[in-house]
């Protein structure tokens, strides 16, 4: 293998080139490269979420997120990880296309690094057919929340964690995130409670603002798209 110059030459482009990704990814963190490969990530958090034993989530229907959707007048869709395990992008593209057709101003939220390496959700959304121009980066939506209707959250969680801009003393503290709590409702689609990939509790699934849907993303929003056919 040593005597083999293709071999090293393609092992050195693969190895800087995740040296790249990772530094891509830190910075969008805001956390230091070195902090990350150390590891320790998440162990800890004083969010008030975890804390508070009397803190409880909203739980939401079918129905009742369908009829949100359809009195919105904006809706901000935010994809994550989950969207792309359960593979729900033909479905919310599906869904994306309902909605408009319906005069609902809809545009999708990306955060750098949703998913499992950055660009991975406008990968899966182009590839569903999603409009390019209503796909827009963190840094210009942000501003957007406070004026939206409903976003829904499909399969994110440290991305939209507002503990990363409310509690100094979490972990993620200081990390760039989209503000989806500003927005006037927020309908979480997710399996279960189950903490992120940096293992912090996310105050959002508390708030008053928040309704969870539990359930696979795909089946979740099959059923969003047959109702709003009806």
């Amino acid at each position: 293998m040593l005597g083999n110059d293709l071999l090293i030459v393609t092992g050195a482009l693969v190895g800087s080139s995740g040296a790249i990704l990772s530094y891509i990814m830190c910075k969008a963190m805001n956390r230091s490269f070195i902090s990350v490969i150390l590891g320790g990530f998440g162990q800890t958090s004083s969010s008030s979420a975890a804390a508070d034993p009397d803190q409880a989530v909203h739980e939401t229907t079918i129905d009742e997120v369908c009829e949100e959707l359809r009195n919105a007048d904006s809706v901000i869709i935010v994809p994550g990880y989950g969207m792309a395990v359960a593979q729900a992008q033909s479905g919310v593209s599906d869904m994306t296309k309902l909605l408009r057709e319906r005069g609902v101003n809809v545009r999708f939220g990306i955060h750098p690094v949703a998913g499992r390496l950055p660009g991975h959700m406008n990968v899966l959304l182009a590839e569903a057919h999603v409009p390019y121009d209503i796909v827009l980066e963190m840094d210009e939506i942000n501003d957007d929340f406070p004026d939206t209707d409903v976003v829904l959250v499909i399969g994110a969680n440290d991305t939209v964690n507002p503990a990363a801009a409310e509690d100094p003393g979490s972990p993620i503290a200081g990390m760039p995130v989209l503000e989806v709590w500003k927005a006037h409702r927020v309908v979480v689609l997710k399996r279960g409670m189950a903490t992120g990939y940096s293992g912090v509790e996310n105050p959002l699934f508390f708030k008053d603002n928040t309704n969870m849907l539990f359930g696979d993303a795909k089946e979740s929003i099959d059923k969003l798209v047959s109702s709003l056919r009806g």
